[in-house]
């Protein structure tokens, strides 16, 4: 169909094949890679409706863009090289475009940490827009937490992505520390001291958290840590 689907690429290989197989259905997908050193150029370059590019870093706002800006088709896809396309999704998708009543969609996303699929604690349904046409919707150019940026009315779909966010809890450590390096607040030590015991309260007891087990327990306890890093490293 004409879908261009948007992947961005470095060091991708564990989940790769399995994400271009579930987005088989597209006539275009452009996947934009950024110095993988492991198999992923292997891997897409076996996938006959797949386009590679190569791109230094931009920042996730202006890689994504990039990609964007590659696609032939107007309506585009926008996935991450650990997200999934279910059956139900792909259906959704193409009875939505025979006759799209919006000019982007918010598409819903289920979690995996540590391999259980997380529910509760304000992780599921995780709308943002994935779905839009690229002439009337682009990305903001922030480095991380990017969004899209859109004027018109905004539609939803029903059917939900896979996501398999964080298989440990080092890989956990390691991206939330970047991305409050790439992202650190405004200069308060009180917030620093106070909010992550809010996030966790928050998370493990308002959200429900604690339903989600032993698992929900850790993600509530290092999100809070996420939290103080954020707050914190504007100070030193």
């Amino acid at each position: 169909m004409n879908i261009s689907i948007i992947i961005l690429t470095f060091n991708s290989e564990k989940y790769l094949k399995e994400v271009l197989q579930s987005v088989a259905f597209a006539d275009e997908v452009i996947v934009v890679d950024n110095g993988s050193k492991d198999n992923s150029i292997k891997i897409a370059s076996t996938f006959k409706n797949v386009k590679l590019f190569h791109q230094a870093w931009l920042g996730f706002g202006k890689q994504k863009q990039f990609g964007v800006n590659q696609a032939k088709n107007e309506w585009v896809f926008v996935l991450d090289s650990d997200e999934i396309i279910t059956k139900e999704l792909e259906e959704e998708i193409k009875n939505t475009l025979i006759k799209a009543e919006y000019k982007a969609y918010k598409v819903a996303r289920l979690n995996f940490f540590f391999g259980k699929a997380i529910k509760r604690m304000g992780l599921y349904p995780d709308y943002n827009i994935r779905l839009f046409n690229k002439n009337y919707a682009k990305f903001d150019d922030r480095e991380v937490h990017e969004a899209i940026i859109c004027q018109e009315k905004i539609g939803k779909l029903k059917h939900h992505f896979l996501h398999y966010a964080y298989e440990d809890i080092e890989q956990f450590i390691d991206k939330q520390n970047k991305y409050s390096s790439l992202n650190p607040k405004k200069n308060n030590l009180l917030k620093a001291l106070i909010n992550p015991y809010w996030t966790f309260f928050k998370l493990y007891f308002i959200k429900l958290g604690f339903l989600e087990g032993k698992k929900g327990f850790i993600i509530a306890k290092l999100y809070a840590q996420y939290t103080f890093w954020k707050y914190i490293k504007s100070e030193i």
